[in-house]
């Protein structure tokens, strides 16, 4: 079996707990569904949020679903001019048997600039 990256990022319109852990928890559940991921196929997660999101840790909404026992790991994007704002990324590791073309990386909300090469 092999380990492989999923990336994911989202956006939030307002800096609320609420909207972190619910766009969180959405993001997270779409790169599942894609990849046909259960909780035990998942190695850790790495969550990156803007500058401008203090309000939660995505890496609760992941606890929330039931992630209690993945690595989880919650850091501050760097800050670049004219970046993306209010916006969530994750990198999720994961035990399978799919080749890299297999993966399914998930882009939502106004995220979805920041890889169309990735969009499937």
């Amino acid at each position: 079996m092999l380990v492989r990256g999923i990336r994911g990022a989202t956006t939030i319109k307002t800096d609320t707990v609420e909207e972190v852990l619910q766009a969180t928890r959405e993001l997270l559940e779409q790169i599942c569904n894609d990849n046909d991921l259960k909780t035990e196929d998942i190695a850790s997660a790495l969550f990156t949020v803007t500058a401008d999101i203090r309000s939660a840790f995505p890496a609760a909404a992941a606890r929330s679903m039931g992630w209690d026992k993945v690595p989880l790991l919650c850091f501050q994007e760097i800050e670049v001019h004219n970046a993306l704002p209010r916006c969530i990324r994750v990198l999720v590791h994961v035990n399978t048997e799919k080749s890299q073309e297999e993966i399914r990386h998930v882009y939502m909300k106004d995220a979805q600039s920041l890889r169309t090469d990735l969009q499937r």
